[in-house]
């Protein structure tokens, strides 16, 4: 990828990253804005609630996409999956409708891995607008990790553009926000010699990773 390629790539990871953050910081000013208005005991007490929802939200937010998307340099090159799965049961704890089943049999994994599997539920959960399960999990197997995360429910929300982002298959040209994270991981996937895969029906989406174990994994 050259150098005009990695800038188009990290502006649309930074227009994701906005468009997700938009909604729970927008509360947070909103929530202000009243609280400076508000005399009422019982509805300054409601709105302090509020806002303490929207920054435990924007807070569990940007813990996630900084592990995700970016460099996360506070963890070594192995993270200990104690940590990816907090940051997903984070992003459900307002979805009562989503029940999570794990499946993790490594103590750490690859900080690459660890990308692509909160990528992967980060789409899993997006699909499941009306709620249902995720099955996750990850394993070290003849020395490459293997990730699968599956979700069903009754109706699968998933754009094919996103699929084609995982797999490889979608056009530069055609890269948007919307799919840059699923590129993001298909580059990764590819630099160490794996892949990524997935299917979709009516009622489930399955999404797949092999990526090798070694020296040399970007991330």
């Amino acid at each position: 990828m050259d150098d005009r390629q990695s800038i188009d790539l990290a502006a649309m990871l930074c227009s994701r990253l906005c468009h997700d953050m938009l909604s729970p910081v927008g509360a947070l000013s909103n929530g202000l804005e009243l609280l400076a208005m508000e005399t009422d005991p019982e509805m300054r007490a409601n709105v302090m609630q509020l806002l303490e929802q929207s920054a435990l939200i924007s807070t569990n937010k940007l813990k996630f996409f900084r592990l995700a998307f970016g460099a996360a340099g506070g963890f070594g090159e192995q993270v200990e999956v104690t940590e990816p799965k907090a940051l997903i049961d984070a992003l459900v704890a307002d979805k009562p409708n989503i029940a999570i089943n794990w499946a993790l049999a490594e103590r750490t994994l690859a900080k690459p891995a660890v990308k692509v599997l909160l990528n992967f539920a980060q789409i899993s959960i997006d699909a499941l607008v009306r709620g249902g399960t995720l099955d996750i999990g990850a394993e070290i197997r003849d020395g490459a990790c293997e990730i699968v995360v599956r979700s069903t429910g009754p109706k699968i929300a998933f754009d094919d553009t996103i699929g084609k982002a995982l797999d490889g298959s979608l056009d530069r040209s055609e890269l948007t926000s919307r799919t840059a994270a699923a590129h993001m991981i298909n580059l990764l996937a590819t630099e160490s010699g794996g892949g990524l895969q997935y299917h979709k029906s009516a009622d489930a989406l399955v999404l797949g990773a092999v990526l090798p174990q070694g020296e040399g994994l970007i991330g």
